[in-house]
């Protein structure tokens, strides 16, 4: 067994802060936890050691896109302008290009303090909508990316049948994602091949919403799988007028109200939900996953986070679109947007004396983990994902305990990672990960076949 030792002064577990923690790392996970411990020689010494934060939604080829849409479009540009936009950026995309642009991603995000992705994987098709020979050929690409960086894997291919509420014909900018049951089958065990040679990779299913999938096509999708079911949801208030137009019901209480939505679930955004709804979620035991920069970037709202972590509610956070790739700034936009809405500071704080950026931190862990079939955690057994932090971008001399995370979460961010590990293996030390000059290489080349 190879195993590496690190020694941290401090270490995030999962009954709390320990010191002089020696944590021993073997086969790509955490065999012992040792506190109280003076460091042995041969020792890696790791000064502050938090678990890695799971990213529970992205859509990776998007990096692609970051910084092309922020000039106005009509008057009412909106989600809904975007999306277009995306949909002729889509026509571009080859599987060479998607695997160069999901490797930045992921490499971008293992700088950030993310350790493993839920990829929300919905480009399945070549230009012209016809299937590639492989039907895991986009999936392949993902591993590939996957692999290269190191970044943990949850792979959720996406079943897209329809252009509207009701089963509405697919428009022509979706035919990249169109797909019928005996299709996305096949689609699934393609999927299920590509991330065979991933030591830790989880298999999911994600009807993209209720937009693009009927109810019967609903319940079967969430029937194909054992593992993560995801699903976007309420994120525009368009979406939520449709939906009670449609069918008198609000888009999450018409999905509480016709699917088993279990603790395997996770809702994408969310945005658009009333009281009663919060609490409906909170009780099912789904996820709530939020994506506080993609959300503010296409103005589609901000959660009711107060009401629904007050309910209980489980929460994760993922950086969706990808037009900027930031762990603790998703957690701190979720902070500062019920901040601005309230007028009030400290909202998420379970309670008087307790630190914003440790219940963030410590909220996104569990909720990210249950969301991805995966755990978050410091603990025996769990994957290797470690975050080091930098002692010299500590906000203040000698912080300790959850004053750390409120440093990382509200001052300081990714440049206070000195090292991120990933499955045992050292990925990104003083901030640049191992690969970068030759991932950026292969962007760059990409993208200057998109736009020749």
């Amino acid at each position: 067994m190879n195993e590496t030792f690190l020694w941290c002064a401090q270490a995030l577990l999962p009954a709390g802060w320990g010191a002089d923690v020696r944590l021993t790392l073997a086969d790509g996970r955490i065999a012992a936890v040792a506190q109280g411990v003076p460091a042995q020689a041969g020792d890696h010494r790791a000064g502050v050691a938090l678990p890695g934060l799971p990213n529970l939604h992205s859509h990776a080829f998007q990096r692609a896109m970051a910084g092309l849409t922020e000039v106005r479009g009509p008057a009412d540009d909106s989600f809904w302008t975007w999306r277009e936009l995306m949909y002729r950026f889509v026509d571009r995309l080859d599987p060479e290009a998607v695997e160069a642009v999901a490797a930045l991603a992921f490499a971008e995000m293992l700088e950030s303090g993310f350790t493993r992705v839920g990829e929300f994987h919905y480009l399945h098709h070549s230009p012209d909508g016809a299937p590639y020979a492989d039907p895991g050929e986009m999936a392949c690409r993902i591993a590939a990316a996957a692999a290269e960086t190191g970044i943990g894997l949850t792979l959720l291919p996406v079943f897209y049948a329809h252009g509207g509420l009701g089963g509405l014909p697919p428009q022509a900018g979706q035919r990249r994602f169109v797909t019928d049951l005996d299709a996305y089958l096949r689609l699934l065990e393609a999927s299920r091949a590509a991330v065979s040679g991933l030591p830790d990779a989880v298999l999911g299913a994600a009807p993209h919403s209720l937009r693009a999938v009927t109810e019967s096509e609903l319940a079967a999708v969430a029937g194909f799988t054992s593992g993560p079911i995801h699903i976007h949801i309420a994120e525009q208030m368009r979406e939520v007028d449709d939906c009670v137009a449609w069918s008198g019901a609000r888009p999450v209480a018409w999905l509480l109200d016709r699917l088993p939505v279990d603790a395997r679930w996770c809702l994408v955004h969310a945005t658009h939900m009333t009281t009663e709804e919060c609490r409906r979620l909170a009780l099912s035991g789904a996820v709530a996953g939020l994506c506080p920069i993609t959300e503010a970037n296409l103005g589609d709202g901000l959660f009711p986070a107060a009401a629904y972590l007050e309910a209980g509610g489980v929460f994760g956070v993922g950086s969706d679109s990808n037009v900027r790739i930031d762990a603790a700034e998703e957690l701190r936009l979720l902070e500062y947007g019920q901040r601005l809405h309230r007028r009030a500071r400290n909202v998420l704080a379970p309670a008087p004396g307790v630190s914003t950026g440790g219940a963030l931190y410590r909220g996104a862990l569990g909720g990210g983990g249950q969301a991805l079939g995966t755990r978050a955690s410091l603990a025996v057994g769990a994957s290797a994902d470690i975050l080091v932090l930098e002692a010299d971008h500590q906000a203040r001399p000698g912080e300790a305990g959850d004053a750390l995370l409120d440093s990382f979460v509200f001052v300081e961010g990714a440049k206070a990672l000195k090292e991120v590990w990933r499955a045992g293996v050292r990925v990104v030390e003083n901030g640049r990960h191992r690969h970068r000059d030759r991932i950026v290489a292969r962007y760059r080349a990409a993208l200057d076949r998109l736009t020749a």
